[in-house]
């Protein structure tokens, strides 16, 4: 078993950040990645979500992605090239491909990580594996019957394979609003379904202000150990190239959910219903913390009792890549706090065995 100050669990922005923070306190840190190369989840994106396409990439901290980028390129390209370029400019050495199996409470006041990889016993552990593995995919009854095809927006891979077909897009999020964009024009005909009203911005949803506050709404929820909202459900939607996109295509004819899924289509509560040959669920993500379930770290509500980033119930665990740093609103803050709270935490820990 090796021993390490710091073990940081996922590649993602959250991780690379909280890493290289980490790094500038003197921790001697191992960051393991469940991925065969960089880029975390950017890497399984769709090829047509091109960088114009997305709302932004943030700069990781201390070295900026490179000017003059092609906004036409696919950003599962564009993201893991500068995530990969990141690490070999900062030095950082991650352990790839290993998926972390377990995270038990070990003797010595550390926790161990253990993998088909090896294990590792560490003085606290950044967790950082993000939602990409854990799509959501809700049940509506009738669904097993349907004889056309369902995907999630995880295996979306583009409009192509869906031209000349009916399809349902169903959520109400950016991922909604990037493959009806796409469809408009290819497939026979959309249905766009959503369980709630959508909230319309004419602010910009990711500016300063709107992105701090937003945070802001997520926190409250995991400090009350709520399972966490998404920051993208808690923004809105406000106008973006895909959303213009979308609106002038005419795709934008929002229906309430249906009640049912029968083997030709959809069925609503009133009767209505509408043939499709396809449906893509495009209904979010959950965080993918299985490997955290031996810490028992669950509260009543449901989610995992946050203050920051540092788990409640387990102080030697942050979480970055929950709640707020889901997205990559709030990623850059959640490393930076997260090697902050690990810094006090091992101090302290070493001021009282002198």
């Amino acid at each position: 078993m090796d021993i390490t100050d710091v073990v940081v669990i996922g590649a993602g922005q959250a991780g690379l950040s909280s890493a290289y923070f980490l790094r500038r306190f003197g921790l001697d840190t191992v960051v393991l990645d469940a991925e065969d190369g960089p880029g975390g989840a950017w890497r399984h994106r769709s090829p047509t979500l091109t960088m114009d396409k997305i709302h932004s990439i943030f700069d990781l901290p201390g070295v900026g992605q490179e000017d003059g980028q092609d906004d036409t390129a696919p950003a599962r390209e564009v993201v893991p090239a500068y995530y990969g370029a990141y690490e070999a400019a900062i030095g950082l050495d991650v352990r790839r491909p290993i998926r972390v199996s377990t995270v038990v409470r070990g003797g010595g006041d550390r926790l161990v990580v253990a993998s088909l990889g090896g294990d590792w016993a560490a003085r606290a552990v950044v967790n950082a594996t993000g939602t990409w593995t854990r799509p959501y995919w809700p049940y509506y009854p009738g669904g097993g019957d349907f004889l056309g095809r369902q995907i999630h927006y995880a295996g979306y891979r583009g409009p192509g394979e869906f031209a000349g077909r009916r399809v349902a897009v169903v959520g109400g999020g950016a991922s909604a609003m990037h493959v009806l964009a796409e469809l408009a024009g290819v497939a026979a005909g959309t249905l766009w379904v959503t369980r709630r009203e959508p909230v319309w911005r004419d602010d910009d949803a990711f500016g300063e202000v709107a992105r701090r506050d937003a945070v802001a709404l997520v926190e409250e929820r995991v400090r009350a150990g709520l399972p966490p909202q998404s920051v993208v459900s808690v923004t809105g939607l406000s106008s973006t190239p895909v959303i213009r996109a979308a609106r002038e295509k005419g795709v934008l004819n929002r229906l309430p959910m249906f009640a049912r899924v029968t083997p030709d289509g959809l069925t609503w509560p009133d009767g209505r219903h509408e043939r499709v040959d396809a449906i893509v669920w495009a209904t979010g993500f959950r965080s993918a913390l299985d490997h955290l379930a031996p810490l028992r770290l669950r509260e009543p509500g449901g989610g995992i009792k946050v203050e920051g980033t540092q788990v409640v119930k387990e102080p030697r665990l942050q979480l970055v890549g929950y709640g707020p740093s889901a997205s990559t609103i709030g990623a850059n803050r959640a490393g930076r706090t997260a090697a902050g709270n690990v810094r006090r935490l091992l101090v302290a820990r070493t001021l009282l065995s002198a």
